[in-house]
């Protein structure tokens, strides 16, 4: 799935990309505005037309024998002559404060003194033309023989006098698009990014979200109108999710609980019964049902905050014991067990019951993965790793995250459960549980838990 570019982004792009529009919008109401002479507004259609023909103009002029400028008519702007019969030109010399050869004699006599003022944009009207509705424009324009002043009047509209007139007022105004477009992209991300700090709030919020944490809802004061129907869904949406997840747990701790009872009683039983091959392999089944068992319950008190993590564990003391325990039961499946602590006491801070469940669960694993006559190693070192380690088929290097997910299986034997729950205990202990390869061959689970100063 690729990242879509950020809202920010697109918004800041958007809204610096409309200036344009808004440029040629605000353009067209002010000509409508120009053609109603609504206030100091003035515009007509055939002014339009003097970016057209002020180009035929400026095409026209070349260089005499003399080095003088003047006009040779191309057949493009005598084609516009023979159009607008009473089409009037003149281009004025701003140095010697004379017209070029091929003016306008008419239009030569009206601005021969204008033409000194060097004003840089004038509209003009002559005869019995009324004011406002011009049709007379001069101003400088840079042509083939340099900087001249060009003078029309009469010049007549067509339709494609709309866009030479856009493109010229686009071009006189490019600086300052330019320089307002990228000023506008600048606020534009600038607010765009100060207004979505509600919205990366909640998406804090919701990060720190998991399941030990359902109960917790998003805030909604302070929260935009636009993203509150989004914080009241995922409110919602939490609030389902929170009871699908309690009535879980509350059946899987009620399950556990019920199960105790009956794996007891017949795990009893079957320590009174005569010694066999059977009854070795049951007791094994039975312990292993019971440990799992075990973890459920513990794990589920865990989540509901029904027992606590900050009692004194002395790790040396409580795993020498689980070792102890578990002696009948190796050599009664023909395998031996062995402790080693490189420490008299090493003390940890979480649930003696749940630490002892999951040790409980990995040294029975071990029990079942070592071959006949071998022997499982429980060693405890100064740092408070705690590693059970097999001398079986090991855990393959694809494997040895999966291990850790639910109902995940090597083999047809087990439930695939207890390692899962095993790591759901010691993450909720803020400590980690792995599995690496025993040296020679093998499984090596080790679990890291935080070690109590002194």
């Amino acid at each position: 799935m690729t990242n879509a570019p950020s809202l920010a982004l697109r918004v800041t792009v958007l809204l610096t990309a409309a200036q344009l529009p808004a440029f040629v919008f605000a353009w067209i109401v002010m000509f409508v505005l120009g053609l109603a002479k609504v206030g100091g507004f003035n515009a007509s259609f055939d002014e339009m037309a003097s970016v057209r023909v002020s180009a035929l103009v400026n095409g026209s002029l070349v260089r005499g024998e003399d080095g003088l400028g003047k006009i040779e008519p191309t057949r493009e702007l005598q084609a516009e002559i023979q159009r607008v019969p009473g089409l009037l030109f003149a281009v004025f010399d701003p140095v010697r404060m004379q017209p070029l050869a091929g003016s306008s004699p008419k239009l030569v006599s009206k601005l021969a003194s204008l033409a000194e003022i060097r004003a840089d944009h004038l509209h003009f009207t002559m005869g019995d033309e009324q004011w406002p509705g011009s049709s007379g424009h001069m101003m400088f324009r840079v042509t083939p023989v340099g900087l001249m002043q060009v003078a029309l009047y009469g010049q007549k509209f067509r339709p494609e006098d709309i866009f030479f007139s856009l493109e010229n007022d686009l071009a006189w105004v490019s600086t300052y698009l330019i320089v307002a477009m990228l000023t506008t992209f600048g606020l534009a991300w600038i607010v765009v990014r100060r207004g979505l700090t509600p919205l990366r709030a909640v998406a804090g919020e919701v990060a720190r979200i998991d399941m030990n944490s359902l109960r917790q809802r998003l805030p909604t004061s302070g929260v935009p109108i636009e993203i509150a129907p989004l914080v009241d869904g995922m409110n919602e949406a939490l609030m389902r999710l929170d009871a699908g997840v309690e009535r879980q747990r509350r059946f899987t701790a009620n399950a556990a609980h019920e199960l105790r009872t009956p794996l007891a009683i017949m795990r009893a039983r079957l320590e009174n019964a005569k010694a066999s091959t059977l009854k070795s392999e049951l007791l094994g089944e039975a312990s292993q049902l019971r440990s799992i068992v075990e973890q459920m319950l513990v794990a589920a008190r865990l989540t509901e905050g029904q027992t606590t993590l900050d009692r004194r564990i002395d790790l040396e003391q409580s795993v020498r014991q689980i070792v102890s325990n578990f002696l009948p039961l190796a050599m009664d499946c023909n395998r031996f067990i062995d402790f080693e602590s490189s420490a008299a006491s090493v003390i940890v801070r979480g649930n003696q019951r749940a630490i002892d469940c999951v040790v409980t669960n990995l040294i029975d694993n071990a029990l079942r993965s070592e071959p006949k006559d071998g022997t499982i190693l429980v060693r405890i070192d100064d740092h408070g790793v705690i590693a059970v380690i097999d001398h079986g088929e090991g855990v393959a290097p694809t494997f040895r995250e999966m291990v850790f997910e639910p109902f995940w299986r090597k083999s047809e034997s087990g439930t695939g459960l207890g390692l899962a729950i095993a790591k759901e205990i010691i993450d909720a202990h803020g400590g980690r549980i792995w599995v690496e390869e025993t040296p020679g061959g093998g499984a090596t689970f080790k679990i890291a838990l935080t070690l109590l100063q002194e």
